[in-house]
């Protein structure tokens, strides 16, 4: 059993962190970016790109295709795009604000799916860190309301949108799950590389069939903020950050993986700040310390209570 402040515990923690800090900042980049191409096919030009870099450095190499490896990356590949898909569906019929609390609700997921998958019992230290960032993403979306008010509301409306941002929800819940099962068995590249083309196939079928795809259009449309977001996305947010997850997720239970990740909204508000001048709400604020409380506690909890094991 590794030591929990061993090196490869804290390496791997940081990967993600520095993974979360690049999907904070895809929030502003994209949100321009969007107003030129469908949301599907900028996921499918996302990830076509990262597909491509990942390909050319497995020919430079000479990686040899291994069957095992790429069946597990489909599965992997496809619980990500299901992700994606719904969630930017749900978007057409709720608030951003529903929707990120919605999405965030993968982190009380990922314990439960823990159990009936892995039949593995989080530890009180990350079920503690759960329920302080769960309480901290209400906080976080709530605006200028009253939490007990937004969650009044929360339950009168829960719409179209609402169910689809759950399901999507539950399939990134299922990702960060089903990595920590299947990933220590693989090669990471080979691993990254089918989860890649995956989410790349599956998104230009959706966007050619279901959303009437004009290259032509396309083209007249292209500028310097598509080009940019493109780009960010594609080799940051999807090549470097989904080889990182793969690369380290290993190292950090799913639990705290999930944890790790709802820093996200803290990292996306504070690029808006400095760059879209979006102010924070108290309330916000105060979410903030309740997710960064969450991690903290699950560290120091499992560590003084649970002799330094890994969680």
């Amino acid at each position: 059993m590794k030591n929990k402040f061993s090196p490869a515990h804290f390496i791997g923690e940081g990967a993600l962190l520095l993974m979360t800090i690049i999907w904070g900042g895809t929030f502003v980049i994209v949100k321009e970016a969007l107003n030129d191409i469908t949301p599907m096919l900028f996921i499918a030009a996302r990830f076509s790109i990262a597909s491509l870099l990942v390909f050319t450095f497995l020919l430079f190499k000479r990686y040899q295709l291994n069957s095992s490896a790429l069946r597990s990356g489909f599965l992997l590949g496809f619980f990500l795009f299901l992700g994606f898909a719904f969630q930017t569906a749900g978007l057409k019929y709720t608030t951003a604000t529903k929707s990120g609390f919605i999405t965030g609700s993968l982190v009380v997921m990922i314990p439960a799916l823990q159990l009936l998958i892995e039949k593995k019992k989080p530890t009180k230290g990350a079920l503690m860190g759960t329920a302080l960032v769960f309480v901290g993403i209400i906080f976080l979306s709530s605006g200028s309301a009253a939490p007990s008010s937004f969650l009044a509301e929360f339950g009168k409306d829960f719409n179209t949108g609402d169910y689809l941002t759950l399901i999507c929800a539950l399939f990134f819940a299922l990702h960060v799950v089903y990595m920590d099962i299947l990933s220590p068995g693989h090669d990471f590249w080979l691993l990254f590389f089918a989860q890649l083309i995956t989410v790349a196939a599956l998104a230009w079928i959706t966007a050619i069939f279901f959303h009437s795809v004009s290259f032509e259009s396309l083209y007249l449309n292209i500028n310097g903020n598509l080009i940019n977001g493109i780009l960010y996305t594609s080799v940051l947010a999807t090549f470097v950050n989904f080889g990182l997850q793969t690369r380290f997720q290993k190292e950090v239970s799913p639990t705290k993986a999930g944890i790790i990740y709802s820093f996200e909204p803290i990292f996306a508000a504070l690029f808006a700040y400095f760059l879209l001048n979006e102010k924070i709400s108290n309330f916000g604020m105060i979410g903030g310390v309740f997710i960064f409380g969450g991690l903290i506690i699950s560290e120091i909890y499992d560590y003084y209570f649970n002799g330094g094991k890994k969680t």
